[in-house]
Order: structure tokens, then sequence, then C-alpha cells
């Protein structure tokens, strides 16, 4: 009961600056809408970035890379919070609370999945009157696996911040060399296939956790659960969660006054 009264102290702390502060969370939400305005209608209706013909499937394609996207754009810069408040002391007076520090790093990653999670509910609702078509229990389902992906992306970088804060700049340097290439590999954008991509290419998008993310979202948001590239997906979203927990508490456990 402490463990969890503790969690609620911590995602309660972590999500009231959020909200009093709403600016914050659009600004998150722009890269996504950049893109989705910007380069999903030069997007061809049919071929393999389409998904098959029609006005609508160039969207039904698109949308959950942008999903994906979102999560680790959001996500990935969480550390920087928590950076930001080891620089001002902040977090040192936490540590000295009596409050759970497995607990303190669940309310933050808590607070990063609500917030991810009304992202990609506002996006999805706003692409209503495009011709998006809504599949109600696969976009459940694709909002499942991407939390457990939003996990793991911002367990790892609050794991990053606490092995960083006697150098705040190999945060950055770091999150920005692994963020470009996971989104860049992860065929959110294009398709990296084995026929239009060159073999070295494909095979870097094949290592890419990522891309087995975005293909899952792609066939649960159409509907299609008993695609492999579904299991892949769930295997490759629950690695990086595992590995983003145990990295995060490992941190935080072995965080120092």
């Amino acid at each position: 009961m402490k463990v969890l009264n503790d969690t609620r102290t911590a995602f309660a702390r972590e999500l009231g600056p959020e909200l009093r502060q709403p600016a914050g969370l659009l600004f998150t939400m722009l890269l996504p809408f950049l893109f989705l305005a910007l380069f999903a209608p030069l997007l061809p209706a049919a071929g393999p970035a389409g998904g098959g013909t029609g006005t609508s499937s160039s969207w039904q394609w698109f949308v959950p890379g942008m999903l994906v996207l979102l999560a680790l754009s959001a996500t990935a810069g969480a550390g920087a919070s928590l950076l930001n408040e080891m620089f001002s002391g902040a977090f040192e007076r936490m540590l000295v609370t009596p409050l759970n520090r497995v607990a303190m790093l669940v309310g933050r990653t808590l607070k990063e999945v609500v917030i991810l999670l009304t992202q990609a509910l506002l996006i999805l609702v706003l692409l209503l009157p495009t011709g998006f078509r809504l599949h109600p229990l696969g976009a459940l389902a694709g909002l499942a696996l991407l939390t457990v992906f939003g996990v793991g992306i911002g367990a790892l970088s609050f794991a990053l911040a606490l092995h960083s804060r006697k150098q705040q700049t190999l945060f950055y340097g770091v999150q920005q060399m692994i963020f470009f290439p996971l989104l860049l590999l992860s065929g959110v954008l294009l398709p990296i296939t084995q026929a239009s991509a060159p073999t070295w290419l494909y095979v870097l998008s094949r290592i890419n956790p990522a891309t087995y993310v975005v293909e899952a979202e792609r066939a649960l948001f159409g509907g299609r659960f008993a695609e492999k590239s579904v299991l892949y997906g769930l295997l490759a979203a629950t690695a990086i969660a595992v590995l983003g927990v145990f990295a995060g508490i490992r941190g935080m456990r072995n965080a120092s006054v």
C-alpha cells in the first residue's frame, strides 16, 4: 500500500505542472502534426505507402506511424525534466523524503503515458473528418501497444538522465543520436522494404525494434489482429519496456543525494 500511495503522490506531483501549462502538451504534438499536415497529403493513395486504393488508404498507413513518432518524440525527452530537477536541487530533496524510489520512477512514467495517450486520442479525433477509418477494437489494442512502448522509452530516458546528472550535454547528445535513427529506420515516413530499399538500409531497419512496433500499429489500426507483425511488435515493445524499467529502477535506487 505504501508503494501505491507513493506512486500516486509522485504521479500527482509530476502531472500538476503539466495541467497548469497545457501549451507544453500541445507543443510536443507539433512534430507529428507537421508531418500529418505537410507530408501525408503527398502520399499516393495506392501502392506500398497507400496500402491499397481509395482516398483514405494513405491515411490508414501513415497515421499509426505518426502515433509511434509521437511516442518517441514525447517520451524520449522525458528525462529532460528530471535533469532540470537535479540541476535545481529539487530531485535531491525528493530523495531524502520517505517516498519509495521505485514509486518515484513509476509515477513519473505513468505521467508520461497519460499525456501520450491523451495526445494520441486527440490526434485520432481530429483526423476522423479526413476519411481515416477507425476500427475501435484495433485502435484500443494499438493504444495499449503504444502504452507499453511509451513506458519503455520514457523509463530509458529517465535512466539516461540519471547517468548524465554530472554532464547534462551527454543526455541530449545520446538522445538525439538514438532518436533520429530509431525514427528514420522505422519506416514511419516511407516504407522500407526489401524490394525498394538498399540491402544495408533494409537490414538496419529490421534490427530497429521501432520498426516492428510501427508495423504492428498499422496492422492493429487496420483491424488485422492475426498478422505476425502484431506478435513481433508486442515482443519488441515488451522488450523495450522491460529493459527501460529495469534500467530506470536500477538508476533510481543508485541515485545519491
